[in-house]
């Protein structure tokens, strides 16, 4: 995450007080930001899905690379410092060595995920529960490729 703030230095800093709204899920903004300090909450759905505490942790990078709308509302938890990146598809199209450390971040995560998944149906893979359907999503997850991604189920096309 260091290599990530490192490749900032040159872009602005903004201050964040108590609750500011950086992104909102379901927005287009074009925007980026990189944390230099304090801790920012990451939340999909109304449900927080994680805090973000590490400078060089980098948020709207998603939203960039997919061309769609932000996937997570992000604000900062007390006071806190950015780095603000208004044009982001421009900025990462002329950083190579920040999209190279975004690429490894991205794979990293989908490395936890499947690593994740994997687990889970090695635990529940003869329970004939509803945790069968890991493998469609191991599946999916492993083999798409530019295929467009709709949020939702078959039981609550709305939901994800």
């Amino acid at each position: 995450m260091r290599a990530i703030l490192d490749q900032c230095t040159d872009v602005p800093l903004q201050h964040l007080t108590d609750g500011t709204i950086l992104l909102e899920e379901g927005q287009t903004t074009g925007r980026a930001y990189v944390l230099a300090s304090g801790t920012l909450e990451v939340s999909r759905d109304g449900t927080q899905v994680a805090l973000l505490t590490e400078p060089g942790s980098i948020v709207g990078e998603m939203s960039i690379l997919l061309a769609a709308p932000h996937t997570a509302t992000v604000r900062a938890s007390g006071p806190a410092s950015v780095h603000v990146i208004p044009d982001a598809d421009t900025f990462f199209r002329t950083h190579p060595a920040l999209a190279w450390l975004i690429s490894r971040l991205l794979a990293n995560r989908l490395n936890a995920a499947t690593t994740y998944l994997v687990d889970l149906k090695r635990q529940f893979e003869d329970h004939g529960t509803h945790l069968e359907m890991v493998s469609e999503v191991l599946d999916a997850l492993l083999h798409q490729q530019e295929r467009d991604f709709h949020r939702g189920s078959n039981r609550d096309p709305g939901r994800s």
